[in-house]
């Protein structure tokens, strides 16, 4: 029994190896794959990591955008308000008012109680002497001593000629419209400006973050009195808290000079085309419309070529020449002659670059299109027209009945008055809600925030420090990972997602920006189609 089971075995010894051999192999496989398999479930778990750890920062980098603006927008407002001063206009007419009040008072109790030939009399009296009594007044009010002491004193001053109250009318329907479109203009573009700023530091602190958490700490047995390891590697990806005020102090140039540089371009435009509008005529709101709109044409351009051509950095942030003065007036420097960091500067020449993008124009376009809305075809249309506001069910009917609404200019100019401290307003403001409505501002932010992570990489730059190859590596690998949440439409983060465009170079953004619109207008087509 014990012979024939060995020569059994010897016979089918062949056979045993063979299985065994295969037995081994199948158990070296699939514990190979059941390692890949766990580490593509690591991975994944990894990259959903990063994604929800890039999306909760992205929506609290947007949200502080809206806080930010908010907080600023009244130094503006300011600015603009007593650069046009409205009011001073109104306080005129309201005076002239108040003194043809008085002397038709005065004319008829004359009349009434004395005869026709004296009561003429008197009145030319009257006349001449409040006439004089307002030279005399003028007169009083442009004199004035230079010393205390009145020892010093300047001459008199030749009184301003009076304005008649068409001259006073016609200010006002220039400077009332001016206001009010400049504070569009200047909500807009430093909601811009905001989001492309904001987003820049949170792109930049987030790459900081992933450098920390991707670093190895290979030296952590070594003893180090001082160690400065984590901090250079901060200032080689930007989380500088000094570079990071002085470069959003910049935003200095828009609130103070900006604004009012782009207030000369909007009253020209509004001159020029408002010449001819008398304030006492009634029209349309299609009318007034198609006069917003030619106003526009000529701050924005008529074409998309005059719109691509038309620059607004110089409105945005000052010249190479005047960064220096600026940070000295927002109190970031001391002295006006501080230099520019290295750190600051590629932040500044990215933030350029963005701003003379096609890109910007076109979402900057849109911004404008919906503020211009709020403002013409809900705000004048219900306050001045008197036109409920439309609905989904109701527009049809709304468009015949407001159709042919008319409203004095007058009237129209009061609702502009008012309108320019809401749109200027920093708390509740309707204007800032519309303009976020708008989808293409959160996918610029999107893409702002996760494009060019290459490029903020430390060896990207000659004289900044190599964190090393191998990581280096980690950090690209971790924040494509990390950019595949990036919010807003699905079409952007797809396009985030798969880092198409996102290589660095000096067409990464545009790249990126063009290929989000290619899969927005996709995704459009196919609902069109649906």
């Amino acid at each position: 029994m014990i012979t024939s089971t060995r020569r059994w075995f010897r016979r089918n010894r062949t056979n045993f190896a063979i299985g065994a051999g295969v037995l081994g192999a199948g158990y070296l496989a699939g514990q190979y794959i059941l390692g890949k398999v766990s580490e593509a479930r690591q991975r994944m778990s990894d990259e959903r990591i990063a994604k929800e750890n890039l999306r909760r920062r992205f929506e609290q980098n947007q949200e502080d955008c809206s806080y930010t603006v908010l907080a600023i927008l009244p130094t503006a407002t300011e600015n603009i308000l007593d650069a046009i001063p409205v009011e001073q206009i109104l306080d005129e007419l309201q005076k002239h008012k108040a003194d043809r009040l008085a002397r038709s008072v005065n004319t008829s109790e004359i009349a009434s109680s004395v005869p026709p030939s004296i009561a003429d009399d008197d009145s030319k009296s009257l006349t001449s002497t409040s006439e004089s009594f307002i030279h005399a007044t003028q007169a009083a009010e442009g004199s004035s001593t230079i010393s205390g002491d009145g020892a010093e004193a300047v001459a008199p001053q030749a009184p301003k000629p009076k304005r008649t109250k068409a001259q006073l009318w016609n200010e006002m329907k220039i400077m009332a419209i001016s206001r009010a479109f400049t504070l569009l203009y200047t909500l807009s573009l430093l909601t811009l400006l905001t989001r492309i700023q904001l987003n820049l530091l949170g792109r930049r602190n987030y790459l900081a973050s992933v450098v920390s958490l991707a670093s190895p700490h290979s030296q952590e047995s070594r003893i180090n009195l001082e160690n400065h390891e984590d901090e250079n590697l901060e200032h080689a990806y930007g989380n500088d808290f000094e570079t990071n005020r002085r470069y959003l102090s910049l935003s200095w140039w828009l609130l103070h000079r900006g604004c009012i540089e782009l207030m000369h371009k909007v009253t020209a435009a509004v001159k020029e085309v408002f010449a001819g509008v008398n304030p006492r005529e009634e029209i349309t709101l299609e009318r007034l419309s198609e006069l917003t709109l030619e106003v526009r044409k000529k701050v924005e351009g008529a074409t998309e070529e005059e719109r691509r051509i038309n620059k607004w950095l110089s409105y945005l942030l000052p010249s190479p020449s005047d960064e220096e003065y600026v940070l000295y007036q927002s109190g970031m420097t001391t002295a006006a002659t501080t230099p520019t960091s290295p750190s600051l500067r590629r932040l500044v020449d990215e933030t350029s670059d963005l701003i003379d993008s096609p890109a910007f124009t076109h979402v900057l376009t849109l911004l404008l299109d919906a503020a211009f809305s709020h403002l013409v075809d809900n705000r004048i249309a219900q306050l001045s027209y008197k036109i409920p506001p439309t609905s989904a069910s109701t527009a049809r009917v709304q468009e015949i009945v407001g159709g042919d609404a008319k409203a004095k200019v007058a009237n129209s100019l009061a609702v502009f008055c008012r309108q320019a401290h809401n749109i200027g307003s920093g708390a509740n403001n309707e204007y800032l809600a519309a303009i976020e409505q708008v989808k293409d501002l959160e996918a610029f932010a999107a893409v702002v925030y996760s494009s060019n992570f290459e490029f903020e990489a430390p060896n990207a730059s000659g004289n900044e420090e190599n964190v090393g190859g191998a990581e280096s590596t980690r950090v690209s690998r971790l924040s494509t990972a990390g950019a595949v949440g990036a919010p807003g439409p699905e079409t952007y983060a797809e396009v985030v997602g798969k880092g198409e465009g996102f290589d660095g170079g000096d067409n990464g953004f545009e790249d990126a920006w063009g290929k989000a619109l290619a899969k927005e207008g996709e995704k459009e087509e196919k609902e069109e189609g649906l």
